[in-house]
C-alpha cells in the first residue's frame, strides 16, 4: 500500500494519473476513482486527482469548454453554437466557441482573429508584441510593445490599431466605472444607482464592438458594404461618445 501511494500520488501532482496504469510493465489495469480514493489520504492530492477528472470530462465533451477570460477563470460553459455565448456566470466574460481568440469579437468574424493565430499549430499571440497570449501576456489588447517595421511602415495598419486600442482603453474605463459604482451602491443611504451601471453596460458592449468594428474593417476595407459599416461605426462612435 505504501508503494501505491507514493506512485499514484507522484502521478496526480505531475498531472499523470487519467491515464496512468498499474506500474508492472506486463500489467495495462488502469486504477479505479474508488481504489485511489481507499489509497490517497491526502485531501490536497485528492482535490488534485478530482480537478483532472473535471478537465479531461470537459476535454472531451465537445459541447463543453472552459471560459477563455485571460485574467483567469475555472467556469465550464456549455456552447450553444452560435459563435459566441452568454456571459459568463461567474465573470461576465463572453467567449468565442469557433476560433482561439480569447473573447466573442462580433463583427470581425474568426477568420479576421485568425490572423493573429497560427494556422500550423494555432498558437494563439499578441498582434503587437508577438508574445502568446497566455499565462503570461493577459493583456493582449493592452501591449505597448512596438509594432514590428513592416507594420510601422504601414499607416492603414497603424490607424485602425490605434482606434482598436483606443476603445479597448475606454472599455476598461467603463469597466471601472462600473466597478466603482458597485461599491458605492453598497454604502447605506445611497439612492438606486442601477441605470448608472446599465449605462456602463452598454457603454462597455458598445466599445467592445467598435474595436472589433476596427478589424472588420481593416481586413474588408475593398468590399462594396464597407461604406454602410463605415457609416454605422461613426454613428455607433458619436453615440457612444456621447453616452
Amino acid at each position: 500500500q505504501p508503494c501505491w501511494r507514493e506512485y499514484l500520488t507522484t502521478r496526480i501532482e505531475q498531472n499523470m494519473v487519467v491515464n496512468c496504469t498499474c506500474p508492472i510493465s506486463e500489467c495495462r489495469a488502469q486504477p479505479t476513482t474508488a481504489f485511489i480514493h481507499s489509497i490517497v489520504s491526502s485531501e490536497e492530492i485528492i482535490a488534485k486527482y478530482e480537478k483532472a477528472l473535471l478537465r479531461r470530462y470537459v476535454e472531451c465533451c465537445s459541447n463543453l469548454t472552459w471560459c477563455t477570460n485571460p485574467q483567469g477563470c475555472d467556469q465550464i460553459l456549455l456552447k450553444d453554437g452560435l459563435g459566441y455565448g452568454a456571459a459568463c456566470s461567474k465573470c461576465s466574460w463572453i467567449s468565442c466557441f469557433n476560433c482561439n481568440f480569447p473573447e466573442a469579437h462580433y463583427p470581425a468574424s474568426c477568420s479576421h482573429m485568425s490572423r493573429m493565430t497560427c494556422a500550423k499549430c494555432n498558437h494563439g499571440f499578441c498582434w503587437r508584441c508577438l508574445k502568446p497570449w497566455r499565462p503570461d501576456h493577459k493583456d493582449y489588447y493592452n501591449c505597448s510593445a512596438m509594432v514590428s517595421k513592416a507594420a510601422c511602415q504601414e499607416k492603414r495598419f497603424q490607424d485602425y490599431n490605434e482606434r482598436c486600442t483606443f476603445h479597448h482603453h475606454a472599455r476598461e474605463f467603463a469597466v471601472s466605472l462600473r466597478n466603482s459604482i458597485s461599491s458605492i451602491r453598497e454604502m447605506p443611504k445611497i439612492r438606486n444607482l442601477t441605470f448608472v451601471l446599465d449605462a456602463c453596460k452598454v457603454l462597455e458592449q458598445a466599445r467592445k464592438v467598435l474595436a472589433y468594428s476596427c478589424v472588420y474593417s481593416y481586413y474588408n476595407q475593398d468590399t462594396e458594404s464597407m461604406d454602410i459599416v463605415e457609416q454605422q461605426t461613426e454613428s455607433l462612435e458619436l453615440l457612444t461618445n456621447a453616452l
